[in-house]
């Protein structure tokens, strides 16, 4: 096992942190549902796109700064919301907007995070976004969403890919509940800061017993009458969801599969991108997250459209691993990684960066014209 000096990609990450945390913890972090096949399909897709590089092209000088919804980052590497950080490390959610903040970069805070919107706001400045599950309890809601706004939170991100939770075996299996001195900071004086013990899984109870499975497009409308924050709607995958979602008023698009964790034998996200994409006819951005662990695959998701990737994983294990350093690392490796794929293949800005500097299965036998 590697020490994290000793690091140089974000996947040796995972088994530092694997060494490092309770079986159950881990396990919570790295599974996905049922199969798994989505799980391991996120990562695989993307080894299937292969670079075409233009060569000879003066990359002395390469910027990878963008904008997204207005906001100024150094990179479109941004950080996922992953749920109860402090089972990783003590420093949890505070770690990661730091680190964050420090590279530049958006943070997105989870809903079931294991610290308040108010406490990731005090550890100084930084853009960040909160990622929202709709309950049952709509007060709840409004009462969360203007929290979010207060703290200085820029966006929502609206998480529809789960009425009720995917079925996460290893969860089942390891009884998984929240360690008894955490709770859903969010949530705590709401008396729904704590996870029940279950025969299964005990985040899945909670889902079913507060999340609202009734949630559809006309909530989406109703979230724009509690905030005047962009939303960006979270879980997307195909381009019938796409247009809707442009319909109901969506500042942007996340495709994402949750990390493979709700339903599976559903695509890889970068497999889903390119009809999401299409479908989206530049109206508003569309970014990816799940599966992406080198920069070369944030490279790949940029050439197929998306705006930007968010990193979930990589993130829990890094901070596992080394806290606000090791995802201060993580996050410059895929940085570093990132800007060589540029370079390398010829790019010098994001905007230079085009369908033509990838090939894919699905793409035609290209004419190579005569001169």
């Amino acid at each position: 096992m590697p020490s994290t000096m000793e690091i140089t990609n974000v996947t040796e990450f995972e088994a530092i942190a694997k060494e490092k945390l309770p079986k159950m913890i881990y396990e919570y972090y790295a599974s996905g549902a049922e199969d798994q096949w989505s799980l391991k399909e996120n990562r695989n897709a993307f080894s299937r796109i292969l670079f075409r590089p233009r060569i000879l092209i003066d990359v002395s000088e390469i910027d990878l700064t963008t904008t997204v919804l207005g906001f100024k980052i150094s990179m479109p590497i941004m950080v996922a919301p992953t749920a109860m950080q402090k089972m990783a490390h003590p420093d949890g959610e505070y770690a990661t907007a730091r680190a964050s903040a420090a590279a530049g970069t958006i943070m997105t805070l989870s809903s079931w995070a294991t610290s308040s919107v108010e406490e990731v706001a005090s550890t100084g400045p930084g853009i960040r976004f909160f990622q929202l599950y709709v309950y049952k309890d709509r007060n709840i809601v409004i009462q969360l969403v203007r929290r979010a706004e207060r703290a200085g939170f820029k966006a929502i991100a609206l998480t529809v890919d789960t009425p009720l939770l995917g079925r996460r075996e290893a969860d089942i299996k390891n009884r998984f509940t929240l360690p008894s001195h955490l709770t859903l900071k969010n949530f705590e004086g709401l008396n729904l800061g704590k996870l029940d013990k279950t025969s299964d899984s005990g985040l899945a109870a909670y889902v079913a017993g507060q999340v609202d499975r009734s949630l559809n497009w006309k909530d989406v409308k109703w979230l724009q009458t509690i905030t005047s924050l962009p939303i960006l709607v979270k879980g997307v995958l195909t381009a019938e969801d796409t247009r809707i979602a442009i319909q109901s008023g969506a500042a942007g698009i996340i495709v994402s599969n949750h990390g493979a964790r709700q339903l599976d034998y559903v695509p890889a996200t970068i497999m889903a991108l390119e009809e999401v994409v299409k479908a989206a006819q530049g109206k508003i951005p569309v970014f990816l997250d799940g599966g992406v662990r080198r920069g070369t695959d944030v490279f790949k998701a940029l050439a197929l459209g998306a705006s930007g990737v968010f990193i979930g994983r990589p993130v829990v294990f890094s901070l596992a691993a080394d806290g606000e350093a090791g995802i201060r690392k993580a996050l410059q490796m895929l940085r570093d990684e990132f800007e060589l794929t540029m370079a390398l293949s010829g790019c010098r800005s994001l905007k230079e960066i085009t369908r033509d500097h990838v090939m894919t299965e699905w793409d035609r036998p290209r004419v190579v014209p005569r001169l």
